[in-house]
C-alpha cells in the first residue's frame, strides 16, 4: 500500500507540474516564423527527407541540415560544437539507425549504442544551446510484443517487447524517457512521436533488408521487368498491419511541433488496417503485374496484427490525407524514377 500511495503521488506529482507547465511551455508558434533555424537531422532518410519537404514547402527559408559525412552524430564534441555555433531554435530528431528483422538480430550492439548515442547528443545539446522546442520521433516497435489492438500510448513498458528488435526499441523507448525528464526537470518543451510503419519516397528497396511494402514493390517490379509467370509472397497473406504515407507523417510532424505540448508521446498512424493479402494485390495492380500471386503457406505470417490507437492525435485535430492506393502510386513512380535496375 505505501508503495502503491507513493507511486500514486509521484503520477499526481508529475501531471500537476506538467498540467501548469505544459500551458506555458506551448505558447510560441512554430509556423509563425518561417525564418527560425530549424534543424532536421537524418535528412536524407526516408522520415527526414519527407519533414524537408514539407518545411520547404511551407515556407521555412532557415533548414539546418547537414549529411553524416558533414556531422557524425554520434560523436559527442562533434554535436556539441555543432549546436553552439548553429543554435537551432527548432529540432526535429529523425536520425537513426534502422533496419529490418536480419538487421537487428545479427548487429544488436549497433542498434542499442547508435541510436542512444545520437538522440543522447542531439537531446542534450538542443537543450543546452536553447532550443525552443525539440520532438523526437520513435516508432510502434516500443510497444510490447502482446500489447492490446489497437496499441495505446499506455501500452508503453507493460510487457515483454518482441525480441527480434528489442535493442533498437530499448533505445527508443530512452529516448521518450529523456524527453519527459528534460521536460520535468528543466521545464523544457521535448516531446515524442510514434510513427506506425512508414512508406514512400526515399524508402530502403532492398532485396533482404527493407521491410514488407518496398520488398512487395520491388519484387513485383522484378517479375514484371523479367517477364515472370508467378510472384510467391510468404504465408497466407492473413495478417493486419497499418500504413502511412511519409508525406502524412511529415505533416503530423508539423501539426505537433505547432499545436502539441504535453509530457505523453503520441501515436502517428493512418487508423486504417490491411490485410497483407490485400496490399499485395493492390501492389501487383499498381506495378502492372499480369502474373499469379502465389502464398506460401509454409512460411510464418508473424504477428496476426500491429495496429495503433491515434485517437489522442485525431482528437487534437490532425488526419492522415494520402490513401493507401495514392501512395502506392506515388512510391512506385519514385521507384521507378530512382532505383537502379
Amino acid at each position: 500500500d505505501l508503495i502503491l500511495n507513493f507511486e500514486v503521488g509521484i503520477a499526481l506529482y508529475q501531471s500537476s507540474i506538467m498540467g501548469s507547465q505544459d500551458a506555458a511551455l506551448s505558447s510560441s508558434s512554430f509556423l509563425e516564423d518561417k525564418s527560425a533555424k530549424v534543424f532536421v537531422s537524418g535528412h536524407r532518410g526516408l522520415v527526414g527527407s519527407a519533414i524537408v519537404r514539407k518545411l520547404t514547402e511551407l515556407g521555412f527559408t532557415n533548414l539546418i541540415l547537414r549529411s553524416h559525412a558533414e556531422l557524425d552524430l554520434t560523436r559527442q564534441s562533434d554535436v556539441e560544437a555543432f549546436f553552439a555555433s548553429t543554435k537551432p531554435e527548432y529540432v526535429i530528431v529523425a536520425a537513426a539507425k534502422v533496419g529490418g528483422i536480419h538487421a537487428n538480430n545479427t548487429y544488436p550492439a549497433d542498434f542499442i549504442a547508435i541510436n542512444l548515442q545520437i538522440q543522447t547528443n542531439v537531446i542534450d545539446s538542443a537543450y543546452r544551446n536553447g532550443a525552443k522546442k525539440l520532438l523526437f520521433l520513435g516508432s510502434s516497435c516500443i510497444y510490447p510484443k502482446f500489447a492490446p489492438q489497437p496499441i495505446p500510448e499506455d501500452a508503453l513498458l507493460t510487457g515483454p517487447l518482441e525480441p527480434t528488435n528489442e535493442w533498437y526499441a530499448i533505445a527508443k523507448i530512452a529516448g521518450i524517457k529523456m524527453c519527459q525528464a528534460y521536460r520535468i526537470q528543466h521545464k523544457w518543451d521535448a516531446i515524442s512521436g510514434m510513427p506506425t510503419n512508414l512508406y514512400g519516397p526515399n524508402d530502403n528497396f532492398h532485396p533482404e533488408n527493407s521491410h514488407v511494402l518496398p520488398a512487395l514493390m520491388r519484387r513485383f517490379h522484378e517479375a514484371k521487368v523479367n517477364g515472370a509467370k508467378e510472384v510467391v509472397v510468404w504465408g497466407t497473406g492473413s495478417p493486419l498491419r497499418e500504413f502511412l504515407h511519409v508525406d502524412d507523417l511529415a505533416d503530423a510532424v508539423v501539426f505537433m511541433m505547432e499545436k502539441y505540448s504535453g509530457l505523453e508521446h503520441l501515436n502517428v498512424g493512418s487508423g486504417k488496417e490491411v490485410t497483407i493479402k490485400e496490399l499485395a494485390e493492390s501492389m501487383k495492380e499498381v506495378v502492372g503485374f499480369e502474373g499469379d500471386l502465389v502464398w506460401d503457406s509454409t512460411k510464418p505470417d508473424g504477428t496476426p496484427r500491429k495496429l495503433m490507437d491515434s485517437s489522442k492525435l485525431a482528437a487534437l485535430g490532425w488526419t492522415p490525407k494520402v490513401s493507401l492506393k495514392d501512395g502506392l502510386v506515388d512510391t512506385y513512380k519514385w521507384y521507378l524514377e530512382n532505383v537502379k535496375q
